[in-house]
């Protein structure tokens, strides 16, 4: 028995903690979601095409008669097929977001002049020209009540100008 034997394994917590500095934050806008998508988006279109290849040379080779049988493993063309298509969808679902985003900025912008706070903690010191996330919440519902209690007037008043049968 050597010395190397009675190193006790180490602690699973140690473990996980070094697994969890080791990788890196992930990230919480988009964009930046779109981003790390890239690198696997172009990987997996490679494979697809490769495989593309691989499986029309081997369907030639089977067809001129230079090859019997199906012996020979090729990766699946439908699966990396279907990962590009997935990364894809990833990006397309990232993209609407951002746009949907975008959209509910502009119209905060245009619609309620005061800045809102972007953190939902109310003990930050924010200052008086800013609205925190829960005022900001009230202020949208009271928006949205509004405007339902003026679309019900209207169609209430629309229905009163009709003639009736």
């Amino acid at each position: 028995m050597g010395m190397g034997m009675l190193q006790q394994p180490p602690n699973p917590q140690q473990q996980q903690q070094q697994q969890q500095q080791q990788q890196p934050p992930s990230p919480l806008d988009n964009i930046s979601k779109i981003k790390t998508l890239v690198g696997p988006l172009r990987e997996s279109l490679s494979n697809t095409i490769k495989t593309a290849a691989q499986t029309l040379n081997h369907n030639s080779q089977v067809d001129a008669g230079s090859l019997k049988g199906f012996d020979v493993s090729i990766p699946r063309f439908d699966k990396n097929l279907e990962e590009f298509y997935s990364i894809c969808d990833q990006i397309e679902l990232h993209l609407k977001t951002s746009i949907k985003c975008l959209g509910q900025a502009e119209s905060s912008n245009r619609y309620l002049h005061i800045p809102v706070a972007p953190h939902r903690s109310e003990n930050l010191g924010i200052n008086e020209n800013m609205l925190t996330y829960p005022q900001f919440l009230a202020t949208a519902s009271a928006q949205v009540a509004y405007a339902k209690e003026i679309h019900d007037t209207l169609v209430a008043a629309a229905q009163n100008i009709s003639p009736s049968d």
